[in-house]
């Protein structure tokens, strides 16, 4: 039996919410369970250098001091980046940049910022199913204003943690269940059930390919559970 009674395939109860930030181009604010990140995306009208003018899209992310039961200190107090924020920025970039035809806009950077503002496990695939919402409204914002003629976005995408604690398969992982996992795994897939990316960790003992199947499977299906959400929250 898990901690809060849930099914080993079930998640938590998941809401999104839209516009929650009156000056951001595109904003989502998500709530997995007890994690709740709020997720904003800028628009800025200048490419990178190594993009040649075409579209690019970053993200930032952030857990505020309390976030976690115990306080965390901010980076400006050590004057470096967090090594565990900025792998986690990486992973929200390269997975929104998936679902993105880059060259589709021109002369424009978009910056996701995920800011955690309570972490109970699955902080980073919230922000990737969140950080979609938020970059689809920037996106129509652009639209809007006649930056563009169309969306950009190929196919809509989600994440989801998933693993093998007390040798059960597991979705959607809190924290106390994330912490004893012996498998860890984190997926981000599109509507058509195409992968953009996995991270899976053997925590602590190894894991077999049919194990990992399973660990796909059961979060493949959460993923389009996330979906349907990510479409009610923009009235699709």
């Amino acid at each position: 039996m898990r901690l809060d009674k849930r099914k080993n395939n079930e998640t938590r109860p998941i809401t999104i919410k839209t516009g929650v930030m009156e000056y951001a181009e595109g904003s989502a604010y998500i709530e997995c369970g007890k994690t709740k990140v709020l997720c904003t995306a800028t628009v800025n009208f200048e490419s990178p250098p190594f993009r040649d003018s075409k579209g690019w899209i970053t993200a930032e992310y952030n857990m505020l001091p309390r976030a976690t039961i115990q306080r965390n200190k901010r980076d400006i107090s050590s004057m470096k980046r967090n090594a565990r924020g900025s792998e986690i920025e990486r992973l929200i970039g390269r997975s929104l940049r998936a679902c993105v035809d880059l060259d589709a806009f021109n002369d424009a950077t978009i910056v996701v910022d995920c800011d955690v503002i309570q972490a109970d496990g699955g902080t980073r695939t919230a922000s990737i199913s969140a950080g979609y919402v938020a970059l689809y409204k920037a996106f129509e914002w652009m639209i809007e204003k006649g930056y563009i003629q169309t969306n950009p976005i190929r196919t809509q995408i989600a994440a989801i943690s998933a693993g093998i604690v007390n040798n059960e398969v597991m979705v959607d992982l809190c924290y106390d269940e994330d912490s004893n996992a012996a498998v860890d795994l984190n997926l981000v897939m599109d509507s058509n059930g195409q992968i953009a990316e996995i991270q899976a960790t053997g925590e602590k003992s190894m894991f077999t390919k049919d194990q990992l199947d399973q660990i796909i499977e059961i979060s493949s299906k959460s993923i389009d559970e996330i979906i349907k959400i990510q479409r009610k929250s923009l009235g699709m």
